[in-house]
């Protein structure tokens, strides 16, 4: 552990190891598993813990346990496909609490550090610096306008706390980014704050309309951006698309990288049939897709 040690050891206590249990049926159980462990951080005493998404979606059981070895069963409060935040819950108590931060005041060279779990009360903590905060694309039709990159690897299972070296949450550490170095993403705690009444209320973000959603796993290519894979079952598979496709155009607009593709399909409401274009063996096709919201989908 190379984070400052006082401070380090009184954000321990607020972090938690989630386990959850995901029914065989659901659509993420195939790429993600059934059996998901992951990291959070306790905000309040009324129990509320920010972690990932991709940890808790789709569980019908959710089992919480703290630093002293104490268990509590959880529920979904709120999950946030855009920015791949969830929100879950214990009963309410004298919990140890992360303040929460604001990544807005970040900097490049910036210390931190970040806390994970490497199984119930077990955690790790690394430190390191922000080398930059910075847009990010993902290919699961993913991406943020913000995002924190930092030096230190994740020494454990995602959703934890990116800790300030004033001691508060400043992000939820999402990725290892290996192929590109040692170092770590994590989702700005603010996508959370600046919504955290209606995910608390509503169970989502019920202020942005819901964006069209595909179902396709978009990569880069010398020649444009290609149809790695389809979600079996969503919007893409059922209307047409095939892996191997190039995705040329989307409706009247050309797409020539990643980005410019998710905005392209972001300025359609789910549920709205979109146009496709894209080269198929040579030839070139019109694909209508009726998209979907992703969060029904994922229900």
């Amino acid at each position: 552990m190379d984070a400052p040690i006082t401070l380090a050891t009184s954000i321990v206590p607020a972090t938690v190891t989630i386990h959850a249990r995901v029914p065989e049926q659901h659509p993420s159980a195939q790429v993600l598993g059934q059996d998901r462990m992951g990291t959070g951080s306790l905000i309040d005493r009324e129990g509320h813990i920010l972690t990932v998404n991709y940890v808790v979606l789709g569980a019908e059981q959710i089992t919480v346990a703290t630093v002293n070895g104490r268990e509590h069963e959880a529920h979904i409060v709120s999950r946030d496909f855009e920015s791949g935040l969830a929100l879950i819950k214990i009963p309410a108590g004298r919990h140890p609490v992360i303040p929460v931060g604001n990544s807005r005041r970040l900097r490049a060279g910036q210390a931190g550090f970040i806390v994970a779990s490497l199984g119930d009360e077990n955690r790790r903590v690394n430190g390191g610096v922000v080398t930059a905060v910075e847009p990010f694309d993902a290919y699961w039709e993913y991406m943020l306008d913000r995002a924190i990159l930092f030096t230190a690897p994740n020494p454990g299972v995602g959703g934890g706390p990116l800790v300030s070296s004033a001691g508060e949450l400043v992000g939820v550490v999402s990725l290892n980014l290996n192929e590109i170095a040692r170092m770590s993403l994590a989702i700005p705690v603010e996508v959370y704050a600046e919504h955290a009444d209606e995910m608390r209320r509503f169970g989502r973000v019920t202020s942005r309309r819901p964006r069209a959603w595909m179902g396709l796993y978009a990569q880069p290519s010398e020649e444009g951006i290609v149809v790695a894979g389809l979600v079996p079952r969503g919007p893409a598979d059922r209307c047409g698309l095939e892996e191997g496709d190039l995705i040329l155009a989307v409706g009247e607009q050309r797409i020539a990288d990643r980005r410019t593709l998710y905005r392209a399909l972001w300025k359609h409401r789910a549920g709205e049939k979109i146009r496709i274009t894209v080269m198929r063996q040579d030839a070139v096709k019109v694909v209508s897709v009726d998209s979907q919201d992703r969060a029904e989908f994922y229900y």
